[in-house]
């Protein structure tokens, strides 16, 4: 097998990649998911966001990021579980990982804290399916 072949494949498996990457985000988002960045390292400062996709199943926010090839989510939130600490603009080193006029979120999860960015029609949704817990329910967050 010579240098051209070894090109061909490499490039081609390549392409696979991409494709199926491009894919598996435009599947989340048609199945209602919205941009989300997500950090879970809250002391780097500007550093550490990652671009996904946030779904909504029942009680969890699953967050799928957009360059992996994993099938299920990369992390889960459940509605119990979570605690909104903070409210903030993202500053400019952030703002180039985030979806456009993206609001930043400090919060407490079961796991350990996290940021959350997301722009003002995800924030919305996001802090409506926060609220709409079943009757009973104590919601642990602050505005």
């Amino acid at each position: 097998m010579g240098i051209a072949e070894v090109v061909g494949v490499v490039l081609f498996l390549a392409a696979l990649v991409l494709t199926y990457t491009a894919w598996r985000r435009v599947r989340l988002l048609r199945a209602g998911g919205v941009h989300v960045a997500l950090r879970s390292r809250v002391e780097e400062n500007g550093r550490g966001w990652q671009l996904g996709v946030g779904r909504y199943r029942g009680d969890e926010f699953a967050w799928y990021r957009v360059f992996s090839l994993r099938a299920g989510p990369d992390r889960t939130i459940h509605r119990s579980d979570f605690e909104i600490d903070t409210r903030r603009e993202p500053t400019e080193p952030e703002a180039y990982a985030m979806p456009v006029g993206a609001r930043v979120l400090r919060c407490k999860t079961a796991s350990g804290e996290v940021e959350i960015a997301m722009g003002p029609d995800a924030l919305t949704g996001f802090l409506s399916w926060l609220e709409s817990a079943p009757p009973g329910r104590s919601i642990p967050w602050a505005s």
